[in-house]
């Protein structure tokens, strides 16, 4: 407890802020209201220090534009090295989707068939392949295996579990009959990913850095680590400050593995809203709905949870990579989360504002501080917040649950 006490007040005094790519003094809300950067900044230090989050970044555009983006806390407690702009994170499942908008691009050259099965994509059984030579044993006999397409696999619609290894037999496994129902898994996108590597012939990290990080000036991202993200990369945190890891992330993985800053993402999030990185048409393709959802939690604790009317309210679906958000008084949205080991990490653009927000922490307080630091800085009062688990009560829950 101490500790804790000893940190809340450290992050109240270890801010880095303001610096501003454009002469913005306010952040425009979703309601058209306003927020000085100075009342953003005192909130957010005092929200980030009353949840004892180590550290964190936080972005915010309007218009498509970066006009706020600070850091606060520490990437490193022992020695104490101060979070800042620059400091690599671990961005988690967020991956997932800037991964399917590389998909994207390769959908828009004609490189890629969203919705031609990934038996038929392939030149043998999945199981012939070293990396699923046990894994993929079972599955390759399935019938249902020879209708998954890359669609369902990144719509988290194939039946697949989140991953092989939390089987009982540590196998993959059709739960249902191929787009049929929402089930999260970051077995699906890995497994696009080693479909797109075998079509380029070449690792994601090479095709991603190409493609969009390089371009993008994304220089505190990879999908790997990389050496020169060793002078400034953040450490993860639990629950009570105590060390959990280092984020040196290998292999690549679709599903996870990219570290990056608030202010990469920024990058990321007004060129694809400015059309730079795939045309609007595909754009509107891969936000299009796949699958409505309208489950209590994204992550029941158990089957016969129920439905709840959070979802529904604002129209909560799956498109190719991204969640959606398709019917809330702000217009459509569309956001993904990132949760790990010592990482909890949320981005939610509003495509009507082209206004996003971006927040990463490197600790696993950090979902304690989403709501509030949404509502009060970009007015973001729509996000299904218990479906998310960002609030109290499901925090409290999931601990139970490990």
């Amino acid at each position: 407890m101490k500790f804790i006490l000893l940190l809340a007040a450290s992050i109240s005094f270890c801010a880095y802020s303001i610096a501003q790519p454009a002469p913005a003094t306010s952040i425009y809300r979703l309601d058209g209201s306003k927020i000085s950067l100075q009342d953003a900044d005192a909130f957010a230090k005092k929200t980030l220090a009353e949840a004892h989050v180590t550290g964190a970044q936080l972005a915010v555009l309007n218009h498509g534009r970066l006009v706020w983006s600070a850091a606060y806390g520490f990437r490193r407690l022992d020695p104490p090295l101060p979070m800042d702009r620059n400091t690599t994170t671990w961005a988690a499942s967020i991956t997932k989707s800037v991964f399917a908008t590389y998909v994207m691009r390769l959908v828009e050259r004609g490189e890629c068939n969203l919705d031609q099965p990934v038996a038929s994509q392939l030149e043998k059984p999945l199981n012939e392949y070293e990396p699923y030579r046990q894994s993929a044993s079972d599955i390759v006999h399935d019938p249902a295996w020879p209708t998954v397409t890359p669609r369902m696999l990144l719509s988290h619609t194939s039946g697949l579990a989140n991953f092989a290894f939390i089987e009982p037999d540590k196998k993959m496994h059709l739960r249902f009959k191929p787009g049929t129902q929402f089930l999260y898994s970051g077995e699906g996108i890995d497994l696009v990913q080693f479909l797109i590597e075998q079509k380029m012939h070449k690792p994601l990290d090479q095709l991603l850095q190409e493609a969009i990080f390089t371009p993008l000036g994304m220089t505190r991202t990879g999908i790997i680590y990389r050496k020169e993200f060793e002078a400034d990369v953040a450490d993860r945190y639990d629950l009570d400050g105590h060390f959990r890891s280092q984020t040196r992330r290998f292999p690549a993985r679709a599903a996870g593995s990219m570290t990056t800053s608030a202010d990469d993402l920024s990058r990321f999030a007004s060129a694809l809203l400015d059309n730079k990185i795939i045309k609007s048409s595909t754009r509107a393709q891969m936000l299009s709905p796949v699958f409505s959802i309208t489950t209590l939690h994204q992550f029941p604790f158990a089957p016969d949870e129920g439905q709840g009317d959070e979802a529904r309210n604002v129209g909560l679906a799956y498109g190719i990579g991204w969640g959606l958000l398709t019917n809330t008084r702000f217009g459509p949205a569309f956001f993904k989360e990132g949760h790990g080991d010592g990482a909890q990490n949320y981005i939610i653009c509003f495509e009507r504002q082209k206004s996003c927000m971006i927040l990463l922490t490197n600790s696993d307080n950090g979902e304690l501080a989403f709501r509030p630091l949404l509502e009060t800085i970009l007015g973001d009062t729509v996000t299904p917040w218990e479906w998310e688990g960002y609030t109290p009560s499901y925090i409290d829950e999931s601990r139970n649950h490990p």
